[in-house]
């Protein structure tokens, strides 16, 4: 079985090399960079090889030159969000929360930090990442698969009626499972030309998603004082 490969970006010497020599231990390739740029360089260099391309990037937030959350979003917007992003910081207040999951953060880890933390935060990163199968127009989770071609889900085969305002929250949300929504950001991505929609309009389209998905309505989760996002179980 192939290593699972993470990019560490820290400017910090001894910082990257506890995490290296930590997670070289727990069973990872790991490949360190001073910088978001030495990192950037080294993900553009693999474009050729997609193979190469890291499975997951530990990022620090306070860096000299370009930080953490503009390297988030160039990552993001040259690689979509395929490649997970966990973030290094020491800043921890609710508007550095929101900062980083909008640059496209999968997680935080405020430092100092424990290994065993940064473990168990990197193997549930992973966990949510891999086990949903995407295709050009269908997403899989689990016994759950929704059709963009047709705007069609079914769970364990059977299909699931849904509106189209609630078919495209959930195709929002599954498409970059881990990453949270605010509602302010569902609403500007469907309701764009409806002005005065109340963010509680979000919430009664969730719960009406997750009474039609049943069991698999569990894969939709609130994050309290943040939004919703799509995680896999």
């Amino acid at each position: 079985m192939q290593k699972k490969r993470i990019l560490v970006v820290d400017d910090e010497v001894d910082i990257r090399e506890i995490l290296q020599f930590n997670l070289e231990n727990a069973g990872y390739d790991v490949t360190p960079a001073a910088s978001a740029e030495e990192a950037l360089d080294i993900l553009r260099s693999a474009q050729t090889s997609p193979d190469d391309l890291p499975d997951l990037i530990l990022l620090d937030v306070m860096m000299s030159g370009m930080s953490g959350y503009k390297m988030a979003e160039v990552v993001r917007k040259e690689y979509g969000m395929t490649l997970p992003i966990i973030f290094l910081t020491a800043k921890t207040s609710e508007n550095d929360l929101l900062t980083g999951f909008s640059a496209g953060g999968d997680d935080y880890i405020s430092k100092p930090f424990s290994i065993h933390e940064v473990l168990a935060r990197i193997q549930a990163v992973l966990r949510r990442s891999v086990k949903v199968e995407e295709d050009e127009n269908t997403i899989k989770a689990g016994d759950m698969e929704i059709n963009l071609k047709s705007k069609m889900v079914y769970v364990a085969g059977e299909p699931v009626m849904l509106s189209r305002k609630e078919f495209g929250i959930l195709f929002l949300l599954a498409s970059h499972p881990g990453k949270i929504y605010s509602r302010e950001e569902i609403i500007s991505s469907l309701w764009k030309d409806t002005p005065y929609v109340l963010d509680r309009t979000i919430d009664v389209h969730i719960a009406r998603i997750r009474s039609k998905l049943g069991s698999a309505g569990n894969h939709i989760v609130n994050r309290s004082g943040f939004g919703y996002c799509f995680e896999i179980k």
